[in-house]
């Protein structure tokens, strides 16, 4: 636990600090967006390969429900064919689990740093960096310690909760129905538009049937079913906890959906350049034709 509050949790707190610090009008709210945005950003590497193996798994459906049936009910055969396809596309299936492992001590590092912050305000001082404490609106808070204010825009209270012993907390309820709303839509944008999908109602009754379930068909029932479970739990999460942390979900998925919808873009452009540089050699190949057919016109001529 030492070693989680030295190297996770204390460089999370500070840099949180720093942007708190050095922000015009020093809001505790922006401030978190800020740090979310910046973390997201350390993260693209890893976040953009995850999307890419996502998108590379989910094109090569189709080639795993033929490597099913030719499989024909031989579960170590499937599974060596489903691995030697992933390792001829070069998908890795675990290593998306890479981002959201690195992701989570960041969340709860800043749990952490959130509840303590509100607690007791001392702590921008106890356990910040020197060179952090030493910042001028530090030291000012340093004086006067009643100035630090935990708000969003002086409009919502980001130590108060949704869903409060005293009843509800409107502002609150807002932040997280909208992290509800942004975490839908992040997941939506990485599903495929599948008309013909199976729901997993149907799936189970064909299995009652004695037909046998396709494993693909499953997962992808699965997948559109979290995508409407997910954002109810983030909601039930996010108002009983105080609403800076739903501020840090509302951004972690409006960040993370931008950023899905650059790198398929990207994908898209990659496609159509690919597409242009299929259609240039055929441009090339007429000419030389067309040169041939004129030398020998021109050969003839000189015969004659």
């Amino acid at each position: 636990m030492e070693l989680f509050r030295t190297f996770v949790e204390q460089p999370v707190f500070n840099l949180l600090e720093l942007i708190y610090a050095t922000i015009p009008g020093h809001d505790l709210g922006i401030s978190i967006i800020i740090f979310t945005a910046v973390i997201r950003m350390l993260l693209w590497p890893l976040v953009k390969k995850q999307l890419h193996q996502t998108k590379a798994m989910r094109k090569l459906q189709p080639q795993l429900k033929k490597l099913k049936k030719a499989a024909k009910g031989d579960r170590q055969k499937e599974a060596r064919l489903q691995m030697e396809l992933y390792k001829e596309h070069g998908v890795k299936p675990f290593s998306t689990i890479g981002t959201l492992i690195i992701q989570l001590p960041i969340f709860i590092a800043l749990f952490f740093s959130i509840r303590k912050l509100i607690e007791d305000p001392n702590i921008l001082f106890n356990f910040s960096y020197s060179w952090v404490r030493d910042l001028p609106y530090i030291q000012q808070l340093m004086a006067d310690v009643s100035q630090f204010e935990h708000t969003l825009l002086g409009i919502v209270d980001l130590s108060r909760k949704g869903v409060e012993s005293g009843g509800l907390y409107v502002p609150a309820i807002i932040v997280a129905i909208a992290a509800s709303f942004a975490q839908y839509y992040q997941s939506k944008l990485m599903l495929p538009n599948d008309k013909d999908a199976k729901s997993l109602k149907a799936i189970m009754r064909d299995a009652a049937a004695g037909k046998q379930a396709d494993q693909s068909e499953v997962a992808g029932a699965v997948s559109r079913g979290m995508m409407y479970f997910l954002p109810f739990i983030t909601f039930i999460f996010a108002v009983s906890l105080p609403s800076a942390l739903a501020l840090y979900i509302l951004t972690t998925s409006a960040v993370g959906y931008f950023q899905q919808a650059y790198v398929l873009n990207q994908d898209k452009d990659e496609m159509h350049d690919l597409a242009t540089k299929d259609e240039k050699p055929s441009t090339v190949e007429t000419k030389p034709q067309k040169t041939k057919k004129k030398s020998a016109k021109t050969k003839k001529k000189a015969r004659r």
